[in-house]
Parts: structure tokens; C-alpha cells; sequence
């Protein structure tokens, strides 16, 4: 997918939101490398937090983000698998005004290239939340780097074409 230099750059304004019950900051590899690669993009961190793998304490995060208006899109890592405490997707399923089904589908299928079948494992996926992007990465830093640098490093890019995830942005809540 073609960068067009001549189109202006948007910032993004991004929140991180690593869900977890046994990192913290400080061991936080996943988010460690979304951090710089969305700050070497030239998009604005607005803030970078840890959650427990709990549907309520993951929504109410998103929740608080969709209603900043300084946040336009939040980037989970974590949680997105198939075991008891990995509840992300459901928990986006609390927030979700509508699904971005494509998102997840490319994942698995980019991130098989990398990993083979066991990426049928991951429930990767995207919303739009009351004009929010939300998406949900899995935290192994393989899969954080796949979903930046595959998808949403073009998508996130306002000058990408034919088409990004920016240039909807001041429509996203129309009625």
C-alpha cells in the first residue's frame, strides 16, 4: 500500500492498554514495543495503562478513553486468547457501537506467515465505539509487531492509500 508524500500527516492520538494479570510496566515487552513504534510514527501516547484480565475493570478503561476527547483510537495487547482470564473481546463487545470485522481476519491471516495454524488461536479483533477505534491485539511481542507493522501502521497513516482508518475520523460520529 502506497504512502502518498505529498498528503499531510495527522498525528493520532493513541491510548495503550496492556491487560494482564502478571505484568506491570516495568515487564512489559508488548507494550514496551507498541509504545515506541506509535511514538516513531509520529503519533501522540496519550497514555499507557495496565489492566487486569476482568471484563468490568477492561471496559470501564474503555469507556473512560471513548469518552476523552483527547483519544481517538486505543490499542489493546493481551487477553485475546482462547483460555478462562482472556475476556478482551468480550470486553469490547461492551463498548462496540459497531465491529470491524476485517481487522481480526487480516491479522490471522498476515500472522499466519509468521506462526502457522496456531494463529486460529487468536481472537484479535476491532471496534468502533462511539467514534473510537478500538483495536485488540494479542500481548506476545511477535503479534504486537505484526499488528503494527502489517496493519496499523498503514491504516493509522493519513496519507496511505486508496484509503485509512484517519481520514474517517471526523465522520465517525455522524447520524
Amino acid at each position: 500500500m502506497p504512502i502518498d508524500p505529498a498528503l499531510p500527516f495527522k498525528p493520532v492520538r493513541i491510548a495503550l492498554l496492556t491487560v494482564s494479570d502478571t505484568r506491570d510496566l516495568a515487564a512489559d515487552s508488548s507494550g514496551d514495543i507498541l509504545s515506541a513504534r506509535i511514538t516513531a510514527a509520529g503519533h501522540e501516547l496519550v497514555t499507557r495503562e495496565i489492566s487486569r484480565d476482568s471484563v468490568e475493570e477492561i471496559a470501564a478503561h474503555l469507556h473512560r478513553w471513548i469518552d476523552d476527547e483527547a483519544i481517538d483510537a486505543i490499542i489493546t495487547t493481551g487477553g485475546t486468547g482462547l483460555t478462562g482470564r482472556d475476556v478482551t473481546p468480550e470486553a469490547l463487545d461492551r463498548v462496540r457501537s459497531k465491529d470491524i470485522p476485517g481487522f481480526g481476519e487480516l491479522f490471522r491471516m498476515l500472522s499466519y506467515q509468521t506462526i502457522g495454524t496456531s494463529t486460529i488461536q487468536s481472537r484479535a479483533c476491532s471496534v468502533l465505539a462511539r467514534g473510537t477505534y478500538i483495536f485488540a491485539l494479542p500481548g506476545s511481542n511477535g503479534a504486537v509487531k505484526d499488528g503494527w507493522d502489517m496493519i496499523l501502521a498503514e491504516q493509522l497513516d493519513s496519507r496511505n492509500r486508496p484509503c485509512n482508518f484517519v481520514e474517517l475520523m471526523p465522520r465517525l460520529r455522524e447520524r
